[in-house]
């Protein structure tokens, strides 16, 4: 993990716009527009349904209702050929962002009846739920390879229409019909709440499937206005899922769980999460909401009020030099063998105090589950919090272990950790931290450079941050000459980075970050000729790095309009007047190979394309055979071998009031019938006395 920090560097990049040195030439991918889905296929000239979604010529707009239409949990796809590289690349993280808040999974095509396969058409579009055509197209085309852009096409194909076409909407926008584009005004009409369910979520202005403020205009002026003012610039975001969208999501899909996710943690609950003390230390640690060395919050809530929430603390002036405090998560359950562990550090102890990460794993091959160290971390700064993280690879059920080591020095204070957060994804290479954030917004010297860093195939490079031009910030990746670039292949070939302004909500699965990737082609040149990517020792200009040391800086290669200020001001972007750009440079170059096609098959994971569930019921498999999952509510319930057959808990007095009042009336007839056939039967056999009576006493 690398971190940074900017006074010095920042009032040597001022110097170098004041003086007018060299900058490289800056290439803006976006052209300097933030361009939306339906702005890049009005420009492709498409005409399509609501914008974006493709209608099969018989499919109606209440189709998506009902357990017809919809994907199996794990999805098979096709990245077809003609993708470009860098949307290829962004297809896959956006399905990690999918396995981190869902239960839905996405697997490469292997024969199954119906599949997804994404191509570079004219635009991005994609039809609404699971068609059941066999091959159904789904199109990221040329400006569409942005993450959100490809969730929200998938929410689409995964059975959602857009937010605003709600039967509610009207409570909540205006749709202000004049300044419509003439021949778009159906792309704002609202469903009936008997075409499609909202699944019982309120409405909700954040949502990755809402049209922005100004889709369809023909002119300056918005097309949809919030009831609420401030939800203006909220409409149309296009960075993550929102809550509601993953909400609705799981319901829709009888998720109880996601698949990545494993612990997040912000000590708020009294049970710390289940965290455990050890009992062969020398200290614990304390759950506080303030330490007089500091800090005087905890992370969750910095930057809003003093004292408040809740973090782990380890008080260094408690014990001798050498001591030590372990602290241990619950035991965790891992499923794809490596994880990524995020936590945010506080040191108000001494420079020489130090943390260690541990893994405690539980296996027949560990009967003394001893402690393993992964990680050290040491040279901790003093004074502030602090994003780290800490790639883990466990397959075996384990605990993570944070273990406070008390260094040199007399200070007072100690160690504070907050925010935990494990999960099964990657963790980013690097981190670059800027504080006192706001002073450098539409300032003259809001043009900054981050450290140099490595990736992992040993290409340098940098960051730069244009925040001088208002309304916007621009981010812009530079390879730089480096320590390894003799034994590199150039033109670079194939890295793609992605950059990701970090929404610090405590909770990994609640952020919106804002994420961003750019894709090193070998192949790109410049308007002389020369190769975009070449050797910056070959390509760029001369520069200096704080210390003096001389280096060269290629071309820029990023967005004039990464994100907004307003949404950088919105939501976690900055803590404490805080920002963190986390970093990560993939080779991709194995994308560049074609994805083989099978013949399709049915097979046993197939069972359930010919087993179908009713009432909103969903198939699954199990050992092997197919089931149904069926839907059911607080007091209402299906059940069956397919979901056919309802229950509800007024269904169940009625049956028992009605069993009751028939079992009475059938032991009532039974009764009566008794009676009558006694009756009947005593009365004979008086009948019959009295005739023998009278026949001895004519004998007689």
């Amino acid at each position: 993990m690398d971190s940074w920090y900017l006074p010095s560097f920042l009032f040597f990049a001022a110097l170098l716009r004041v003086f007018g040195l060299p900058t490289p030439e800056i290439f803006d991918v976006d052209g300097g527009i933030d361009q939306d889905i339906f702005d890049i296929n009005e420009d492709s000239g498409l005409d399509l349904f609501e914008g974006d979604i493709r209608l099969d010529g018989v499919q109606e707009r209440n189709s998506i209702v009902g357990e017809r239409y919809r994907w199996p949990h794990t999805i098979p796809y096709v990245l077809d050929d003609s993708l470009e590289m860098n949307a290829r690349g962004v297809i896959l993280n956006a399905f990690e962002r999918y396995r981190l808040k869902t239960c839905i999974d996405f697997k490469p095509w292997s024969g199954e009846p119906n599949y997804i396969s994404v191509f570079k058409g004219s635009g991005c579009w994609s039809s609404v739920g699971n068609r059941r055509i066999g091959k159904q197209e789904l199109s990221i085309g040329k400006g569409c390879d942005r993450i959100a852009t490809v969730q929200h096409e998938f929410l689409h194909a995964l059975g959602f229409w857009h937010e605003q076409s709600r039967s509610d909407r009207d409570d909540y926008v205006s749709i202000i019909w004049d300044r419509i584009i003439s021949g778009k005004k159906s792309n704002f009409e609202s469903y009936d709440d008997r075409q499609t369910d909202s699944l019982n979520v309120p409405y909700d202005y954040s949502s990755v499937m809402h049209y922005s403020k100004t889709a369809f205009q023909n002119g300056s002026e918005p097309t949809i206005v919030t009831r609420i003012p401030d939800f203006m610039d909220v409409i149309g975001q296009r960075m993550d899922f929102s809550d509601s969208d993953i909400l609705k999501l799981n319901q829709l899909y009888n998720c109880s769980s996601s698949l990545s996710f494993m612990e997040s943690c912000d000590f708020e609950l009294e049970n710390v999460c289940g965290m455990i003390q050890s009992s062969e230390d020398s200290a614990d640690w304390q759950r506080v909401s303030q330490v007089p060395e500091g800090p005087e919050s905890d992370h969750s809530n910095m930057g809003r009020c003093k004292g408040s929430g809740f973090f782990m603390h380890f008080n260094r002036s408690s014990v001798n030099e050498g001591a030590t405090a372990m602290l241990g998560s619950r035991i965790l359950y891992p499923k794809r063998g490596f994880q990524c562990l995020q936590f945010f550090l506080y040191n108000s102890g001494s420079e020489y105090d130090q943390l260690n990460i541990y893994i405690r794993e539980y296996s027949a091959a560990s009967v003394n589950r001893t402690l393993t160290l992964v990680e050290e971390i040491k040279d901790i700064p003093i004074g502030s919090w602090q994003l780290y993280h800490v790639t883990l690879k466990v397959t075996n059920k384990f605990r993570v272990v944070f273990g406070g080591v008390r260094g040199a020095g007399a200070s007072r204070g100690g160690l504070s950790i907050d925010d935990i957060n494990l999960s099964e994804t990657q963790c980013p290479h690097h981190v670059w931290h800027i504080r006192n954030f706001t002073q450098l917004i539409g300032s003259p010297s809001g043009s900054v450079f981050s450290p140099s860093f490595y990736s992992s195939k040993g290409y340098a490079f940098q960051i730069r941050l244009n925040l001088s031009s208002l309304p916007n910030v621009g981010m812009y990746f530079h390879l730089i000459s480096g320590a390894n670039d003799d034994q590199l292949e150039w033109p670079c070939p194939w890295q793609q980075v992605t950059m990701t302004i970090l929404d610090q909500n405590p909770d990994i699965r609640q952020r919106m970050s804002n994420k961003r990737s750019i894709t090193t082609d070998p192949f790109m040149t410049t308007g002389n000729g020369n190769y975009f990517w070449d050797r910056p020792s070959k390509v760029g200009v001369q520069d200096f790095f704080p210390n003096g040391t001389q280096f060269q800086r290629g071309r820029g290669y990023g967005y004039s309009v990464f994100m907004t200020h307003e949404r950088l001001k919105s939501r976690d972007f900055m803590k404490g007047d805080d920002v963190y750009i986390l970093l990560t440079v993939e080779d991709i170059s194995h994308l560049n190979t074609t994805q083989n096609e099978p013949i399709p098959t049915l097979g046993v994971n197939d069972l359930c394309t010919n087993f179908k569930c009713e009432n909103d019921g969903i198939c699954i498999l199990h050992h092997g055979k197919a089931e149904c999952r069926c839907p059911s509510g607080e007091d209402w319930w299906y059940m069956g071998e397919r979901c056919e057959k309802r229950g509800s808990t007024r269904d169940t007095i009625v049956i028992a009031v009605s069993s009751t009042v028939a079992v009475f009336a059938v032991m009532l007839v039974i009764t009566l019938v008794s009676v009558y056939c006694t009756r009947k039967k005593y009365q004979e056999t008086s009948s019959n006395t009295t005739n023998m009576t009278l026949e001895n006493q004519y004998a007689l």
